[in-house]
């Protein structure tokens, strides 16, 4: 399975793109993986055609075979990076349409981004992207400075225990959406 791993940060040091790069690293003989960022997108625009940048992402969007978002938390809602970026990918092109998206979150504090979880859900349920969105165990990390260590590794073995069973969990969701 092809997963574009999108980080939702533009942050220098996000730990969202931290946790990317750990699933990335952890899971990379189980699937193939694509990074790739928010950061240094345009804001979106209304009625203005979407700059090649945007083009390209949501060309990386459509390649994907699943799109594993990791999604900061800023004022108790997704990033206005994130949320731009989305704004253009669901009116200039619809590269999410019928599109299986998951989505993590990992944040300073211990609620681990749970309301950026829920309203990028809110989000993607909107017409511009009628995308599918993984709606089982969900992926929520607090206290993100202590779960990593010098090497972008997570410490925590309950973690990363935890980790395994929800890729599992989307493994058999995937399989059942593309029946």
């Amino acid at each position: 399975m092809k997963i574009l791993a999108l980080s939702g940060s533009n942050a220098e040091g996000s730990y969202n793109e931290a946790l990317l790069k750990y699933i990335i690293k952890h899971f990379a003989g189980r699937y193939e993986f694509e990074l790739a960022t928010v950061k240094g997108l345009p804001m979106y625009k209304e009625g203005v055609d979407a700059p090649d940048e945007v083009l390209s992402l949501g060309k990386q969007v459509e390649d994907a075979d699943l799109i594993l978002v990791a999604s900061p938390e800023q004022q108790h809602s997704v990033t206005s990076s994130l949320k731009s970026a989305l704004e253009w990918l669901s009116s200039s092109i619809h590269p999410f349409h019928d599109k299986p998206v998951v989505i993590v979150s990992t944040s300073p504090m211990p609620q681990g981004g749970s309301r950026s979880q829920t309203r990028l859900k809110n989000i993607l349920a909107a017409p511009g992207f009628s995308a599918h969105v993984f709606n089982g165990d969900e992926f929520m990390m607090g206290n993100a400075p202590k779960q990593f260590d010098e090497e972008g590794n997570l410490v925590d073995e309950g973690t990363i225990k935890f980790l395994g069973h929800f890729f599992d969990e989307v493994d058999a969701w995937y399989t059942q959406l593309t029946k």
